[in-house]
């Protein structure tokens, strides 16, 4: 129950909550009101960086989300020119995440990093489709344990996001809902696959490492 109330929060909020305190002692010097309205803002830092523990299926022959959020899009797509995929044909699922979603990334299936790249770019509305071509993202082409088939898995910054955090390394191994990385504020992750039914909706709402999006 603690840590439902109280969970972890990801190293990358530290600074970001400690100035929240900092400021909050000082408004609430001069003003209670504006004191209480800062008491919110910190409490609202504090839950944006959360990174509770999340408990995948453990079978890889399904693709659990990698972000919380809103399923935007469900379309048929080429692959990523950057990573050299632009002839073949995947099926992506887009999931926005707006500010009040918890903004910690997970891999969606076993598998081996077997390329990340990263590209600078503007910083859209996330939820717009064009995002996914102008805005700064950063690539990770990963291959499944269970039959080597490449995932790819898109973090895309969005209209006041600034950072896109990689926590992983190429050539790393990972288990199904391990944490990938984490984007500050408002985005969007993209995950495109192959020979998968999809199983999620559009318009669902989704929980990274947990809900299942394809099988």
């Amino acid at each position: 129950m603690f840590n439902t109330i109280f969970p972890k929060i990801h190293k990358e909020g530290y600074k970001f909550l400690a100035i929240s305190i900092l400021i909050t002692f000082v408004v609430l010097f001069f003003s209670k009101f504006l004191g209480f309205i800062s008491i919110l803002i910190t409490v609202w830092v504090y839950y944006f960086f959360r990174d509770p523990e999340r408990f995948p299926i453990n079978d890889d022959t399904y693709l659990v989300s990698p972000a919380d959020g809103l399923i935007t899009d469900i379309s048929e797509r080429s692959g990523p020119e950057e990573l050299r995929l632009e002839n073949t044909t995947y099926t992506k699922v887009s999931v926005f995440m707006n500010v009040f979603n918890c903004h910690v990334n997970r891999i969606p299936t076993s598998g081996k990093i077997d390329e990340i790249y990263y590209k600078p770019g503007k910083f859209l509305n996330a939820s717009l489709d064009k995002a996914s071509d102008e805005n700064e993202r950063n690539y990770y082409k990963i291959k499944s344990k269970q039959n080597s088939e490449e995932i790819i898995i898109v973090q895309i910054a969005g209209l006041i996001a600034r950072r896109i955090v990689c926590e992983v390394e190429q050539g790393q191994e990972l288990k199904q809902g391990d944490r990938i990385g984490m984007i500050r504020f408002g985005s969007r992750v993209d995950i495109y696959f192959k020979n998968k039914k999809v199983l999620a909706k559009l318009g669902q709402n989704v929980i990274a490492g947990e809900s299942i999006i394809a099988s």
